[in-house]
């Protein structure tokens, strides 16, 4: 049964930092590219980040690019969204997803609807 456990939200000031995690177990995590999606209320859900198998590719929606980064820690089924001088506009809650492609330009890695699996959820909020 393969599950994505994300955590490492919560709320955080304008300009702050947040790391989110998601663990992945019940798969061949190196079979997987990763990605991260989020959803404001009342929005559809968005493209964030996708990162190949071996982390040597990556790509980002234009409006977190410089301010966020995505790594993999393959060893520990692991990915990772580190965000920095975070808006009031990222407040959304943060899913990630699993798509049984190996490399990012494999398949339209910025569509939801390409990926497998999906995890729960973590709110992240930017308030004053």
């Amino acid at each position: 049964q393969v599950q994505l456990v994300e955590s490492g939200g919560g709320l955080v000031q304008p300009g702050g930092s947040l790391r989110l995690s998601c663990a992945a177990s019940g798969l061949t995590f190196t079979d997987y590219a990763m990605a991260w999606f989020r959803q404001a209320p009342g929005k559809e859900r968005e493209f964030v980040t996708a990162i190949s198998w071996n982390g040597g590719s990556a790509d980002y929606v234009d409006s977190v690019k410089g301010r966020f980064t995505v790594s993999r820690d393959n060893a520990k089924n692991t990915v990772y969204l580190e965000m920095n001088s975070l808006k009031a506009v990222d407040t959304a809650v943060y899913y990630c997803a699993a798509a049984e492609e190996q490399y990012i330009t494999d398949y339209d890695h910025n569509r939801a609807d390409e990926y497998d699996y999906w995890g729960q959820g973590t709110q992240v909020t930017v308030s004053s």
